[in-house]
């Protein structure tokens, strides 16, 4: 590949795929070609470069998944600007606490978001996609003379090509320094897989999220994808029919949804949408092996991958027809893998961030002089390299015997042993035995019992007795330690970006343990006991 930018791969996708469909809306009602996409993209960079964005400079999304998105990020990048996206699901003063720190001159929000969006000292201005100024405006405010050409083919290897906050589950949200020559690396990382010619992807993660930006966004401009805009993740299923992506990733908890349609014959597989895909992937957290097991029994196989915001997204793959369940594969190519002394898992390669923006501490504390990134994730690797995922180094449960455990794969053990377990939160670090607060999934509980409020099916007798026949499952499982002796099932419901959740759903550990505090200590009060 000779490429050495994302603006390198866009000219030579545009050229080569010009006629085909490069973004679309659901039913075809916004249909958009390569050909056009280019052309949004010289007169949007015009437009910027007239507000004054340059080379270095910042820019700020907040956007659903839609067209404009892809066509104002593309633009940013071949002025040399950084574009990065905020979680549409982000409280007010976490918005301010990003754009405090990535100080954009511009946002480009649409009006859903728009009043949520602060004035700072760094933002000059604030585009709104279907307002007042709009996109258009800020096209036909363009100068005519801009030369594009020299704007793009300026952009080096080493340029910025976004920042992607950390979700921060134990603390304030990192900027990863992502560059045109990290995207580069990742996308010879994906040739571990096979093929990435132009296929067909659903854009429904949110795109603050390193793998929605790479797969439905840098990957569409490097192999020339159609990229269908899904605005609203629970209209997922819907999209998957009419588009039969051939490329698709999802975290475990869709899979987990998704085979419990199937199990409930919701929908058939068949009717699900992935019959054309070449590439099936999942990651972001442990999936659990029966979920994997259920899919490859009805010819889905799907691969389980491995890697960070600070990885460029994937680093370890399963290979096609290779995959080992329950491990996150082997090294991608070009990706150097090793585990430290206490089975930390460390990176090297073209993959990896240079470090974070304005934070030189932590860039420090996860880079050692050698270049190997300490993950913070403890591994295990197998005789063949196949590594498998302990838990997070900082997460690990050291009960008070001494024994260690993972609470992530417990907590994916129970979400995969009942469709009425939606979220689970297990407790055990330094304690006799572990315990676990569940939390209803919506429409798992609505189902068995009927459509009523979630605080009030938390207190109905079936539906907790359907739960621990849950946990009993689960712990059928798990060895001994591991076994969950109480539960109890909280009348709330965990949201993403809430007090428990990241916007991708990773479980605020510490949050949880002290917003629910009494009721932890109220389960280890009862002793242990089959639950309740």
């Amino acid at each position: 590949m000779s490429a050495a930018t994302v603006c390198e791969l866009f000219d030579a996708t545009a050229s080569r795929h010009a006629d085909r469909d490069a973004l679309r809306t659901r039913g075809g009602e916004v249909t958009i070609t390569w050909r056009e996409y280019a052309q949004r993209v010289r007169g949007i960079a015009a437009g910027l470069a007239a507000l004054g964005v340059k080379r270095g400079d910042t820019l700020a999304l907040m956007l659903a998944n839609r067209p404009e998105f892809h066509l104002v990020d593309t633009a940013a990048l071949h002025l040399g600007a950084v574009p990065f996206s905020l979680y549409n699901s982000s409280s007010p003063k976490q918005i301010a606490y990003l754009l405090e720190d990535a100080a954009p001159r511009i946002v480009v929000t649409e009006r859903a978001f728009a009043d949520v969006i602060p004035r700072s000292a760094s933002i000059k201005h604030v585009v709104v996609v279907d307002g007042t100024p709009s996109l258009s405006d800020l096209e036909r405010r363009g100068a005519r003379d801009f030369d594009f050409e020299a704007a793009w083919h300026a952009v080096e290897p080493s340029d910025l090509l976004t920042l992607i906050y950390t979700s921060g589950t134990t603390g304030p949200p990192k900027g990863v320094q992502i560059t045109h020559g990290n995207y580069l690396a990742e996308l010879r990382a994906f040739d571990s897989l096979g093929g990435l010619e132009a296929g067909r992807v659903v854009s429904y993660f949110p795109m603050a999220h390193i793998a929605e930006r790479v797969i439905s966004h840098y990957h569409a401009v490097a192999c020339g994808h159609t990229v269908t805009c899904c605005p609203d993740a629970r209209q997922l299923t819907a999209y998957l029919p009419e588009v039969r992506p051939t490329f698709f990733f999802a975290v475990p908890r869709i899979w987990e949804k998704l085979k419990a349609a199937l199990e409930a014959e919701v929908v058939t597989v068949e009717r699900l949408g992935l019959g054309e895909a070449r590439h099936i992937l999942t990651g972001a957290a442990p999936t659990p092996v029966d979920v994997l097991e259920f899919f490859r029994a009805r010819g889905i196989e799907i691969l389980e991958v491995y890697g960070l915001s600070e990885t460029t997204g994937l680093a370890t793959a399963n290979p096609p027809g290779r995959a080992r369940l329950g491990t996150v594969g082997l090294p991608a190519a070009g990706v150097e893998l090793r585990l430290a002394d206490d089975g930390e898992v460390l990176v090297r390669g073209g993959i990896v961030t240079a470090g974070y923006r304005n934070d030189p501490e932590r860039t420090a504390e996860v880079f050692g002089a050698d270049g190997w990134f300490r993950t913070g994730d403890v591994g295990e690797l197998d005789d063949d390299g196949y590594l498998r995922i302990v838990d997070r180094k900082k997460e690990l449960i050291i009960n008070a015997a001494g024994e260690n455990m993972s609470p992530a794969n417990i907590e994916a053990q129970l979400k995969s042993s009942s469709p009425l377990i939606g979220q689970a939160c297990v407790i055990g670090d330094r304690r006799p035995y572990n315990v676990a607060l569940i939390v209803l999934d919506p429409d798992g509980a609505t189902a068995f019992a009927g459509d009523r409020p979630l605080a009030e099916l938390a207190h109905d007798t079936a539906v907790t007795e359907e739960v621990a026949s849950g946990v009993e499952r689960a712990n059928a499982h798990l060895s001994r330690p591991e076994q969950i002796k109480r539960f109890c099932v909280l009348d709330a419901d965990w949201e993403a970006a809430g007090d428990e959740l990241t916007p991708t759903l990773k479980l605020k550990r510490r949050p949880v343990e002290q917003k629910y505090a009494e009721a932890i200590e109220a389960l280890y009060a009862e002793g242990p006991g089959a639950g309740g």
